[in-house]
């Protein structure tokens, strides 16, 4: 025996030291520490290691990123074969020759559609009937040759003969605007350089409102209008001068009106401009006023205001168009505490409501007339449904998008005098996909202060089991009063097929719940917004819903801040994490004005200047909560032209947890050095991403201890 035991010995030696040896050779990077003073209004002071990587033109920090890129391909070496099955699942899903079900705008059908192998969308037409001669608006696979990143979107003038294409090169969301002549395909000179991306048309077919943003803070806050063919400077129609509010342009249902509003995360104000008129004076509907939102929508001689003044499940209100004053403003649908009121649509004969109920979608008709309604039905246990596109103002049709985490993407039509639901499209998944083989519930999570957060979850029935064993990826967002509802997802099934569950956790600081789930999230309570993950993620272990071992977490943006609160705050729950596009160092990004979006962000997380605001946001802030103790292993992603979270943010964070953290776990920082907040451009550029994510949690599920 013994002589057969000390070569294999040997060799099981030899094979670990070569092992330890190749890992020893993969060394992190460690960025150099350059100690910056930062000292707040009020005199406190922090001292910032990592400052230095904000200097995006400096290109020792081009060279660190591109570093830390090195290093995440060479420790994520082990995924390739992993990430390419991935890709290949995801991307074989999808129909590459589709469209968007088309929707009817005075003589035309309007549509969008993805031709075979091709990235981008091909916007098209047909007169009068879908069986006509195709019309093309704007091919974007033309505009995006050859460029590393393309966003496209598209706006056609009221007599249908002129199209605005809007362009994004960067992904900064700085978009170039030209103008076609749809017949010919000739392009007019005009060209508009730097603009938000929004804009609308007045109805005399020439003149447009468009919006430009601040190249440093990235605040839209001047509106100009341009005529076609016009030589002269574009005239100023609007300037917001208050740094907190940012403006977006939008139309009346009627066509009749266009809107000015100037917003920051807890109000608003709203003006308005007769469409008809492109010499009309923007004339202000109410005034700004803290912690009142409103929106308006016309018909006829009316204004209906869509208000949370006193109704933070909102209420809607009307005046005249000729008295639009507050003083003047009438009750028409009160506020109800167990419904919130999302958005609304005006109709000739009727009024749409899109609401939420205990956490879930309903989409309501009301007549003028006899300000009754009727609720459309839906039978799923979690499911989102939410107003479509409907373009006719004069229609007794209703179009409504419908999704849940088992039904892909369906557009219907609801005929409002028979009362039928007809099913229009629905996103068609190639590969093999039977929804009867998934399975979704929807639970009540009583959380450590007695509140109960709704989590949508699912799964594939023949791959789990409610034992325990089963890996499970919990996901949410939790901010700026955004709802994240139970959606479908083609590339989330190649999750599910190898035995994940995914879970939704509906966490305060979204609307799930109605107007005060956001005011209990944000502020002085947003850390209700970690504790409610957190005790979700117990419940899906205590539940047997999760493996202990095998309970990932993910988030982006202010999800990505969320990441960030709970690796400091539960690391031991969480196996592997990961933070896309991270809002992690909020207390330094909250006080630097000259950054992006900085006060128009002061009602959502704190203003800094305010003491008791800012020894809050310090206290759960993930970069200056760091601390010498062991991490879960993290997967963290950026993009350098990122314009919400700028993309020192991550780095900075990795750099910290790089010097502190006292595991031997997997940290890697990938940015993509030619995209911005979106990640990549391209349908299946995008796909290669997610293949990447989710391959990191499969191959951590499958493996009790990384190599």
């Amino acid at each position: 025996m013994r002589a057969y035991y000390y070569p294999l010995f040997s060799l099981f030696f030899l094979y670990h030291v070569a092992k330890f040896e190749e890992k020893e050779m993969i060394t992190p990077p460690l960025a150099a520490k350059k100690p910056f003073e930062i000292t707040a209004k009020h005199g406190h002071n922090r001292i910032d290691d990592y400052y230095w990587l904000r200097e995006r033109e400096d290109a020792n920090v081009i060279a660190y990123l591109e570093e830390e890129n090195d290093y995440a391909d060479k420790v994520l070496q082990p995924l390739e074969s992993i990430r390419e099955t991935l890709f290949k699942e995801m991307k074989g899903r999808i129909k590459e020759k589709d469209e968007s079900a088309p929707f009817k705008k005075g003589a035309y059908w309007y549509y969008s559609r993805f031709e075979e192998g091709f990235e981008y969308p091909v916007f098209a037409r047909k007169k009068s009937s879908l069986s006509a001669q195709e019309e093309i608006i704007a091919n974007g696979n033309e505009l995006g040759k050859g460029k590393s990143y393309f966003d496209i979107h598209v706006s056609v003038s009221p007599d249908h003969k002129t199209v605005a294409i809007l362009t994004d090169t960067v992904g900064r969301r700085f978009y170039d605007i030209s103008f076609k002549d749809i017949a010919s395909g000739k392009l007019y000179p005009d060209r508009i350089e730097g603009t938000e991306g929004n804009l609308e048309w007045y109805n005399d077919n020439k003149t447009t409102l468009y919006s430009i943003k601040d190249p440093e803070t990235l605040i839209a806050s001047k509106v100009y209008r341009h005529t076609l063919g016009s030589h002269s400077v574009d005239p100023l129609v609007y300037e917001e001068k208050d740094s907190t509010l940012t403006c977006y342009i939008s139309k009346a249902s009627t066509d009749a009106y266009l809107f000015i509003s100037a917003a920051r995360t807890d109000a608003s104000q709203q003006l308005f401009l007769d469409a008809n008129n492109s010499n009309d004076k923007a004339k202000l509907i109410a005034p700004l006023k803290d912690n009142v939102k409103y929106s308006a929508d016309q018909r006829g001689e009316y204004f209906y205001i869509l208000t949370n003044e006193n109704a933070p499940n909102y209420k809607l209100a009307w005046t005249t168009v000729t008295e639009p004053e507050k003083e003047n403003w009438q009750v028409l649908i009160p506020e109800n505490p167990e419904v919130l009121i999302e958005n609304i649509q005006t109709f000739k004969d009727f009024l749409v409501l899109q609401e939420v109920a205990e956490g879930l979608n309903k989409i309501r008709l009301v007549y003028w007339d006899t300000v009754k309604g009727k609720v459309i039905p839906f039978d799923e246990p979690a499911y989102y449904a939410t107003i479509g596109t409907n373009a006719e103002f004069d229609s007794n049709i209703i179009r409504f998008e419908y999704q849940s985490m088992t039904t892909p993407n369906s557009t219907y039509e609801f005929n409002t005098e028979t009362g039928e639901k007809v099913l229009i499209k629905q996103q068609e998944v190639l590969g093999g996909f039977e929804k009867d083989k998934y399975q979704t519930e929807r639970v009540m999570v009583k959380v450590r202060d007695g509140v109960s957060v709704p989590v949508s979850i699912v799964y594939r029935k023949d791959k789990f089991k409610k034992d325990g064993t089963n890996p499970c990826l919990q996901y949410a967002y939790g901010s700026y009063g955004y709802s994240m509802s139970p959606y479908f997802s083609a590339s989330r099934i190649s999750l599910l097929d190898r035995g994940f569950v995914y879970a939704i956790a509906h966490i305060r600081g979204g609307q799930e719940m109605g107007g005060q789930w956001y005011n209990d999230g944000k502020m002085m309570k947003k850390k209700n917004t970690f504790y409610d993950f957190i005790d979700c993620g117990k419940y899906l272990l205590d539940n047997r819903y999760a493996a202990p071992d095998k309970l990932f977490a993910q988030g982006g943006s202010a999800g990505g801040l969320l990441m960030g609160a709970v690796a400091n705050m539960a690391p031991k729950q969480y196996k592997g994490i990961h933070a896309a596009v991270p809002f992690v160092d909020v207390v330094t990004t909250m006080m630097d004005e000259t950054i992006p979006l900085t006060t128009f962000e002061w009602k959502e997380w704190g203003n800094p200047n305010i003491q008791e605001e800012y020894e809050y946001m310090l206290s759960y802030s993930p970069y200056d909560n760091v601390a010498k103790k062991a991490y879960p292993h993290m997967l963290v992603t950026t993009g350098l032209h990122d314009s919400q979270v700028q993309y020192w943010e991550p780095a900075k964070w990795v750099a910290k947890l790089r010097a502190n953290k006292t595991d031997n776990n997997i940290l890697v920082l990938k940015t993509n050095m030619t995209a911005g907040h979106g990640g990549q451009s391209g349908r299946f550029e995008r796909l290669k991403e997610v293949a990447l994510e989710y391959g990191f949690f499969v191959w951590l599920a499958n493996k009790k201890d990384v190599e």
